[in-house]
């Protein structure tokens, strides 16, 4: 095998498709090993759809093989024409390595492992990472990915967003623990919401983070550009900030287990910071026996029916204090009733004939929004909010 210092000297030349943060994935881990020092301890991880030449993943595991008290790691990467960018020139790492192949570095996915200490170095650290060519391409389902991950213990990585569903049946189809990043909008994946509903999935320690992601497009914004200069990515190389990204987890840590300090209905219709809850209190969905809530700090702690909160609630969530029991997609005995055709009409004034206000809660108002979109059935007129889980107080 090639001088791993090569592996580095790659990292730093390049950083294609090079999306988490070091900092990142070292803030992330270091909470669960605070509640639960063992966590990692005589484990094997598994990281899938990785690119370890270039992952941080691989690069913080292997540099902290030790620390972590890990039994295995290993490392996985999809092949190149496996993959949506394929602007791909092997690495230094790859190509002076005995093990390189011109025929298989484009088609066959790669795999790395780390037990032992491969150089008479004293220590186990990412200069003792071995690869060889996998079989097939790296896909996550193919048969010889599915055989590492039934070896595995912990599966931790940043898998293909658009693949999120499969990715979660994947991981819980083998029972394994895992840490991974996704997009907050799958909390209400009709494949992922029942999951989380009865606590066998939950929101790691980061949530709602902004990250950095390789685009098919150059993103404009002076804001969005400033924030990716600020994390060392180019964004005239088509690297995009990308916010509302998450972790999801079964491994527990003691985020999970923190209260919210909350104030009575009372005490947040006087002294809320928010004025809408100043003002207008706690309305009452017209389509869902449960109360409107649309920030979580203003859960009111003496209301003991279902009220609806936004899905960010997931990052405060604290199940001893909270059950999750539904949410737009899924509410059974919550929704009271559903509607007939509706016209729609935008902040613009365009009407059109929908049947939107049965994909969410909606509210019965005394008169038109300014400058948001309604609906109207008949002489009544409603509004929609956002995406909403319901919750209760636990009894």
């Amino acid at each position: 095998m090639a001088n791993n210092t090569n592996l580095g000297a790659a990292k730093a030349a390049k950083n294609d498709e090079f999306y988490t943060q070091y900092a990142d994935i070292q803030k992330e881990v270091n909470a669960y090993l605070e509640y639960n020092p063992d966590t990692f301890r005589d484990k094997t991880v598994l990281l899938p759809c990785d690119d370890p030449e270039w992952s941080n993943f691989t690069r913080f595991f292997a540099q902290n093989f030790e620390r972590l008290g890990l039994k295995r790691l290993i490392s996985t990467s999809y092949a190149v024409e496996s993959k949506k960018y394929k602007d791909y020139e092997p690495t230094l790492f790859e190509t002076e390595s005995p093990l390189f192949d011109i025929d298989k570095t484009r088609i066959k996915g790669k795999i790395f492992e780390l037990t032992r200490d491969t150089n008479g170095s004293g220590r186990i650290d990412i200069d003792d990472l071995e690869w060889h060519y996998l079989e097939g391409d790296g896909d996550f389902r193919s048969p010889e990915v599915c055989a590492l991950r039934d070896q595995s213990d912990i599966i931790v990585t940043n898998p293909p967003f658009s693949l999120f569903r499969e990715f979660i049946a994947w991981i819980i189809e083998g029972g394994n623990r895992f840490l991974i990043l996704g997009n907050m909008n799958a909390i209400t994946y009709l494949e992922v919401f029942p999951l989380i509903m009865s606590n066998r999935i939950w929101a790691g320690v980061g949530f709602n983070l902004s990250m950095v992601y390789k685009a098919a497009y150059k993103n404009y914004l002076e804001a969005n550009q400033k924030f990716v200069r600020s994390k060392g990515y180019n964004p005239d190389e088509n690297y995009i900030k990308v916010p509302g990204v998450c972790w999801f987890t079964n491994l527990d840590h003691g985020r999970r287990h923190e209260p919210l300090q909350l104030m009575s209905a009372k005490d947040n219709i006087r002294f809320s910071k928010h004025k809408e809850i100043r003002e207008k209190g706690y309305l009452k969905y017209d389509n869902y026996d449960a109360i409107e809530v649309p920030y979580t700090d203003a859960i009111p702690n003496d209301y003991d029916g279902t009220m609806g909160v936004p899905i960010t609630f997931l990052g405060k969530y604290c199940p001893e204090q909270f059950e999750i029991i539904g949410s737009e997609k899924q509410n059974e005995g919550i929704r009271t009733k559903v509607y007939p055709e509706q016209i729609q009409i935008e902040s613009s004034g365009r009407r059109s004939r929908v049947t939107k206000l049965n994909d969410g809660a909606a509210i019965l108002l005394d008169e038109p929004p300014i400058s948001e979109t309604y609906y109207i059935i008949g002489n009544d007129i409603y509004s929609q909010v956002y995406k909403r889980l319901f919750i209760r107080k636990k009894q």
